[in-house]
């Protein structure tokens, strides 16, 4: 990815916006385009700036994180929204997560998370911070029919799929999925989107979810 990726922050907290903006300025490749203090507006800079990627912290005034990713979604669906959280708000991120956010991090994270998880949700990957990940899959509700449903959802994908869903779930890029299973980046990525389509999933993220659910990382 040679252009640079343009980046949005909406947080309440007016530290929190100067750190990220901190941590983000001398990073090459990725530019913040523009800040906000409340939901609202971060729709309106979604719609007017069009940015690769969203920051939405989760409880903010005027609009709260949650109805500005629904309504980013809904206004500039190319835009990637990425959730910034704190221990704490599992199930807020949950909801983000089934709303169809690209992945949540938190706000204490390092530099160098921050702008992977940047990049990754910009590459139509998801970003699921791992110091909070498990928590937030094992305090999901139940879909809609209970986990049955979910298995004969999951009993539609052929094998190598399944393989893949799995290693997906477990946080890997298409590039490590190929080297695990010994195949090109190209067919991991025919086999995600076969398993989206299947899946009725819109990302990785809702996909790993759907995994978790159906018990295929059980095993941990």
């Amino acid at each position: 990815m040679t252009a640079t990726l343009r980046v949005t922050l909406a947080d309440d907290d007016s530290l929190i916006r100067t750190a990220i903006d901190a941590i983000l300025r001398p990073i090459d490749g990725i530019e913040l385009v523009a800040q906000a203090a409340d939901g609202r507006t971060a729709v309106e800079m979604a719609v007017r700036h069009r940015p690769d990627v969203a920051l939405l912290d989760i409880q903010m005034p005027v609009m709260d994180g949650l109805a500005a990713l629904r309504e980013i979604r809904r206004a500039a669906p190319a835009v990637r929204v990425v959730m910034l959280t704190t221990f704490g708000q599992d199930d807020y991120v949950a909801q983000a997560l089934a709303a169809g956010a690209a992945g949540f991090l938190l706000k204490e994270s390092a530099a160098e998370e921050l702008a992977y998880a940047i990049r990754a949700v910009a590459s139509a990957n998801a970003y699921l911070s791992p110091k909070v990940t498990r928590q937030v899959l094992d305090r999901l509700p139940a879909a809609a029919g209970g986990p049955d449903r979910d298995r004969a959802r999951v009993d539609t994908l052929s094998d190598r799929e399944r393989e893949v869903l799995i290693l997906l779930a477990q946080g890997l890029s298409n590039t490590e999925i190929g080297r695990q299973l010994f195949v090109s980046e190209g067919t991991v990525k025919t086999h995600v989107y076969r398993l989206f389509t299947k899946l009725d999933c819109e990302n990785r993220v809702q996909a790993a979810l759907l995994a978790q659910r159906a018990g295929l990382l059980s095993g941990g």
